[in-house]
């Protein structure tokens, strides 16, 4: 007789789940495309595993990469290359970081590439076994459970604030690493006070900022690329977590409500 758990556990049959409801949030198999997930690495290393919910690799991979960043002063490289300053671009760079930073770069789409082709065919395999998962879970902390949510609200959240969409749909993990980290970037950036000054017109204020503080600049130009990770990272989970619901929800129905001897229809 198999033994239905909501996750692996030693009393189990199961080898493969489809997903876990926990506490922190909702962890789940489904197919992604590898190019995406790379391309994401490609913008920061670490995103692409974040998106993978591999939370532990992420976090290690994005914090190494923003302190070898500034350290090696690969922001300030790009914008003076962008600014045509090249003669700055031999000064500003640091030899002894730079040679650190390319293994971890190429790590990071590597590693998120072949992640992400093996957690598909992971998923394939889940999908065949088809075991049930429990979809409510709650502590003296939190309660989380499967519920379909609208994927263009979690968007809009995120762009507000980075993390505020994530908290939408209870990834608690990502909530907290967008939000931190952007409070920190934006915080570093002197951001608020550019765009104030942006708005009211007062442009050699903006320029003063970032000229008198390297640090700002260099965390400038990582805020774009966390700030659309969050709202890409929102839209997309809230998409999956519908569908898992849907799955859940019909698993369950055909279950206990369906007359054994229904012929299905073909597609």
């Amino acid at each position: 007789m198999e033994v239905i758990m909501d996750r692996p556990g030693t009393n189990s049959t199961i080898r493969r789940y489809r997903a876990y409801v926990s506490t922190l949030g909702t962890t789940q198999l489904h197919l992604r495309n590898p190019y995406v997930i790379a391309f994401w690495s490609l913008g920061f290393p670490g995103l692409g595993h974040l998106l993978l919910s591999k939370y532990i690799r992420g976090f290690l991979l994005f914090g190494w990469e923003v302190f070898l960043n500034y350290k090696a002063h690969i922001n300030l490289a790009i914008l003076y290359s962008f600014t045509g300053r090249f003669e700055m671009v031999k000064n500003v760079l640091d030899i002894n970081w730079v040679m650190l930073y390319a293994p971890t770069y190429l790590f990071a789409v590597y590693d998120s590439y072949r992640t992400t082709i093996d957690l598909n065919l992971q998923f394939l395999l889940a999908a065949r076994e088809d075991a049930e998962i429990k979809m409510f879970n709650i502590s003296s902390l939190e309660i989380n459970h499967l519920d379909k949510k609208v994927p263009w609200v979690a968007a809009v959240f995120s762009a507000f604030m980075p993390g505020l969409g994530q908290i939408y749909i209870h990834r608690i993990p990502s909530a907290f690493f967008s939000m931190c980290w952007f409070i920190i970037m934006a915080y570093l950036a002197k951001l608020l006070p550019a765009i104030h000054y942006t708005l009211m017109g007062q442009f050699d204020l903006v320029h003063a900022i970032y000229d008198k503080s390297p640090i700002a600049t260099h965390c400038l130009l990582n805020i774009s690329c966390l700030y659309f990770f969050a709202i890409y990272e929102s839209y997309v989970n809230t998409v999956e977590n519908n569908k898992l619901f849907d799955w859940e929800q019909a698993k369950y129905l055909k279950k206990d409500y369906q007359n054994k001897h229904f012929n299905m229809p073909s597609k």
